[in-house]
């Protein structure tokens, strides 16, 4: 199965990148094809210009590869934090760039202005990764836990993926270093149950 993983974090030694690393490392070992984007590391443009809106607009050369590589990927990962109960900008940019019409989505003809959509991506499951400093409750409760509603339907879902998994580690910043390793056998353990392994079974031995 091919994998997009996109990770969002400035930081190369913060815990997003250990979640994204573990999730690459246990999708290879599952038998899959993973396709991994540090935007922050690869400096990804996260403005749109204008000439981007047009729908076969001549776009970079950066933008057009994640467009094919999301077009044609079978699972999506994303790792970012939760900052203001949004990802960072940088990936923010990225979808505005990438999940663009005639490549994750389409709107149907004759649906009355209403712009309802057709979700063009092929892969049918994505997994979300994130963390936090606010506790579950109070995410809830306060803030309503946008981050939840905005991938389910407003992202991912729009384009078509219809199972959407999504997992917070919290609280990061007062977190141990055994809190932190369960988190990561966590991963795991998330991408074994999303992502099922594709490599045949071990022959038994005669």
């Amino acid at each position: 199965m091919r994998i997009s993983l996109i990770l969002a974090h400035p930081h190369r030694g913060s815990f997003n990148h250990a979640i994204a690393s573990t999730a690459q490392e246990e999708l290879e070992r599952l038998g899959h094809d993973v396709v991994l984007h540090d935007l922050c590391e690869e400096d990804f443009d996260p403005l749109i210009t204008p000439e981007e809106f047009q729908r076969d607009a001549q776009l970079p050369k950066a933008v057009e590869i994640h467009c094919r590589e999301i077009a044609a990927a079978e699972g999506i990962v994303l790792v970012h934090p939760n900052w203001w109960g949004q990802p960072p900008a940088i990936l923010k940019g990225w979808v505005d760039r990438v999940l663009r019409p005639g490549v994750a989505y389409r709107f149907l003809e004759g649906d009355s202005g209403e712009g309802v959509p057709e979700g063009l991506l092929v892969a049918q499951r994505a997994l979300v990764l994130n963390t936090a400093n606010t506790k579950p409750e109070r995410e809830r409760a306060v803030f309503g836990d946008p981050l939840t509603g905005l991938w389910q339907n407003c992202v991912l879902g729009f384009c078509g993926v219809r199972d959407v998994r999504r997992e917070v580690f919290t609280v990061v910043v007062t977190s141990s270093p055994a809190e932190r390793a369960g988190w990561l056998e966590r991963v795991r353990e998330l991408v074994r149950e999303t992502f099922p392994s594709r490599l045949p079974p071990p022959v038994a031995a005669k």
